[in-house]
């Protein structure tokens, strides 16, 4: 065979399939999962990962924070609010907190014993004590704003667990502050209080709670694995700064002096809806003061009176809680800014000023009140039935005229009357730096009918705020010029710095000058003209107009009266150059009389009657008021019987001599005490007699200035007086009860005002 022949070849048989088994097959499915488990895992890993670095990383590291340190906030000191002499009306007293480090406790004896002093002299429950002994911490808070007397016995409780127990360092006492109200009830309602936390619910206390609160400071601590504070070098202190200081416009001695004769008005004339009174600044507006009677104790705000608990107890279970809180919002309700009410005839004096700007009225016009004044069906009275006939414009202010106001009124015009309400401030609030003022309720433009014009025009069917009538009353009486009304007027830092300046602020001059000397004129004569009826004050040229509003919608049950009245004044002094302008207004008198020159009148004599001589306003008696006027008695202790005789008798006096010594040891009425001319001087020779010669005092209502001071003679006791005793006035009130047993020589201060049923408008 050739070499390069090939040789044939076997044929290939076919390759056979193997089968690889199922723990071949099995062992291959296995690794494909776990790859694709290890891919989603690691995904999904890597994914939450980028989320929480990229996305929620600052949250995350806040938290890691928070978890390591605890911060513990420390109180700071809220501001003193003064009264613009600078007395104290609030402040922030130095009060204790009560902390524990109960991680120092080495054991259960330790803890006991801290746990009994501590609930016994705080007054808490000992198990709840117990349980904070047993807290890994550096810091736990036992109780906040604890007194002296309670510091004290922590402290001797930190002595004798230190000296039996071995554990002095568990108990600390840290500076806390609890909110103090010198003068309890003194301008509740516009001062305010605040809670548990000492921040603002009330008044100024809320209003300015931004400026008063200060910045609390912080105890920054590091906490371990356990929770449990670190020890005290891990500690950072933030100390908290003070809050500033408030001075307000209120003056402590005349606030004090509303307060106290609004409580008499309410008492004497069984008020059923407390009362109002506001003290202004005729030329600032800056409120002197502003009560609304009886106000409540601010360091004890949430305790009603006992007639108002009284009156919840009665009441079924279930509105108790409901009858409570309304009760609670009522007492520490501000009326003189959060209520409004009809003003009444004392509106007449802003119409008046109207139609005399306008050119309207002149000392010529005349006007005449037949009694009544009829729209269609709709009759409109005088208070005065008969009629005061035909009346001088000055007539028909003095009159208090109904019939002659809506003619006023209508020569004015409404579209103008509108404009004038608007511009005397009225129609907007007045922007007062206190809460919850409320708006007025007047006609909406184009609704108020032929009728609603006509009692507009005396002050009748819509409502203002108080705070809005002394402004506009102040605006009668200073040229014209609407002012701000404010009750802050500067605001200081802890140092003294100031940081705010409050301005007396000019709105608008809704009147000119010489409108407002008018009607300075006009209102001065009228309350010459109809004395103790209008708030004459003897020596004093006031300036004012009562007001009688009857209430739409009785919502009081009346003993005396079928209707709800608002009996009210409003005025100012002097009438020549005013200063100060107080309103006063009684809601709901149920005591006999509600016309407000029988209600208000006394009230707002007896206020001005202190209060200006208080702001040192000059004095100018007529012959007829020296007559009247009281003096005060010398000082006769020292002398001998017959020199003080003597000497008792140059001064005007009637000596009387007490006892069988030979020289003068005591007199009474006391030296500068004020007395009628011709009273009764008594002279004490010894102390003895002075102790047994009492006399009884006579019950002075219903005389005269002449004939008290002859019954007080009688009795062996002096008198002084209050109000237009010159006016033919009668004695409504004295200030010691008939019955009463007092030395002899007394001096029993004696009210005078109108008799009820004559000689008053409205």
């Amino acid at each position: 065979m050739a070499e390069n022949e090939k040789k044939p070849t076997k044929p290939q048989s076919p390759k056979k399939h193997v089968d690889k088994g199922p723990n071949q097959r099995l062992r291959q499915r296995s690794a494909v999962l776990i790859i694709i488990i290890l891919v989603l895992g690691f995904g999904a890993a890597l994914s939450r990962l980028a989320f929480l670095t990229l996305v929620e990383g600052s949250k995350l590291q806040e938290r890691a924070v928070d978890q390591q340190l605890r911060d513990t906030t420390l109180t700071a000191k809220r501001g003193t609010i003064y009264d613009s002499k600078g007395t104290v009306l609030a402040e922030s007293a130095s009060v204790w907190q009560v902390v524990m480090a109960p991680i120092n406790f080495e054991n259960d004896k330790q803890r006991e014993a801290c746990a009994k002093g501590l609930s016994e002299i705080l007054k808490l429950d000992y198990k709840n004590v117990l349980d904070k002994t047993k807290q890994e911490s550096y810091y736990v808070v036992v109780k906040r704003k604890i007194e002296v007397e309670q510091r004290d016995k922590v402290i001797e409780l930190q002595e004798k667990l230190s000296k039996d127990y071995d554990c002095g360092n568990v108990i600390s006492l840290l500076d806390d502050y609890k909110r103090y109200y010198p003068h309890n009830t003194l301008a509740s309602c516009v001062i305010g209080f605040t809670g548990a936390d000492e921040q603002g619910l009330e008044g100024v206390e809320y209003k300015y709670d931004d400026y008063l609160a200060g910045k609390p400071g912080r105890v920054i601590t590091a906490i371990n694995a356990r929770g449990a504070n670190m020890p005290f070098q891990f500690e950072q202190n933030v100390e908290s700064e003070d809050g500033n200081n408030i001075y307000l416009t209120i003056d402590k001695n005349i606030q004090s002096i509303c307060e106290k004769y609004m409580a008499e008005g309410i008492e004497n004339n069984n008020v059923l809806n407390r009362g109002v009174c506001i003290a202004m600044d005729v030329n600032s507006g800056a409120i002197l003061a502003m009560v609304t009677a009886n106000g409540y104790n601010l360091n004890d705000p949430y305790t009603l009176p006992e007639d108002v608990q009284k009156e919840i107890k009665e009441k079924p279970q279930k509105e108790q809680a409901a009858a409570e809180s309304a009760a609670l919002s009522a007492m520490w309700r501000n009326k003189a800014v959060a209520d409004t009410y009809m003003p009444g005839s004392v509106f007449k004096m802003c119409v008046a000023a109207m139609a005399l700007e306008e050119g309207k009225i002149s000392d010529n016009s005349s006007f005449f009140c037949a009694g009544a004044v009829t729209f269609g069906k709709d009759v409109i009275h005088c208070h005065n039935t008969g009629g005061h006939g035909t009346q001088s414009f000055v007539q028909a202010i003095c009159n208090s005229c109904n019939p002659a106001f809506v003619q006023i009124g209508q020569l004015v015009g409404a579209e103008k009357f509108r404009d004038y309400y608007a511009g005397f401030g009225f129609a907007e609030k007045s922007g007062i730096d206190l809460p919850g003022e409320a708006e007025d309720t007047f006609w909406p433009e184009g609704q108020m009918s032929e009728v609603d014009f006509a009692v507009a025009s005396f002050g009748q069917n819509f409502q203002i705020t108080p705070v809005s009538m002394i402004t506009a009353c102040s605006a009668v009486a200073n040229g014209g010029y609407v002012m701000q009304p404010y009750v802050v007027q500067k605001i200081t830092d802890s140092k003294g710095n100031v940081i705010k300046n409050v301005e007396k602020k000019v709105k608008r001059q809704v009147i000119s000058n010489a409108t407002s000397d008018k009607m300075n004129e006009i209102l001065g004569y009228n309350t010459q003209t109809a004395g103790a009826t209008a708030g004459y004050v003897a020596g004093y040229k006031v300036a004012g107009k009562t007001g009688t509003s009857e209430k739409i919608g009785n919502q009081k049950k009346l003993s005396s009266f079928e209707e709800d009245y608002i009996a009210s004044l409003c005025g100012y002094a002097p009438a020549d150059d005013p200063q100060i302008a107080v309103l006063v207004f009684f809601d709901t008198p149920d005591g006999g009389a509600y016309y407000g020159s029988q209600v208000a009148s006394p009230v707002f004599i007896n206020i001005m009657s202190e209060v200006l001589p208080y702001l040192e306003v000059k004095t100018d008696y007529s012959e007829e008021e020296l007559a009247y006027l009281g003096t005060t008695a010398s000082d006769y202790t020292g002398m001998s019987i017959a020199d003080a005789q003597a000497a008792v008798k140059k001064d005007g006096f009637t000596p009387v001599v007490y006892g069988m010594g030979d020289k003068v040891v005591s007199q009474i009425p006391p030296v500068s005490a004020n007395l009628a001319s011709g009273g009764t001087i008594v002279l004490y020779t010894d102390e003895e007699t002075k102790q047994a010669s009492k006399v009884t005092v006579p019950d002075f209502t219903g005389n005269t200035a002449v004939m008290a001071n002859s019954l007080a003679a009688s009795y062996g006791l002096n008198v002084s007086y209050k109000g237009a005793v010159s006016s033919g006035g009668n004695c409504t009130a004295q200030d010691v009860k008939a019955g009463t047993e007092v030395p002899a020589g007394t001096v029993i201060t004696l009210t005078f005002s109108a008799a009820a049923g004559g000689g008053f408008n409205d």
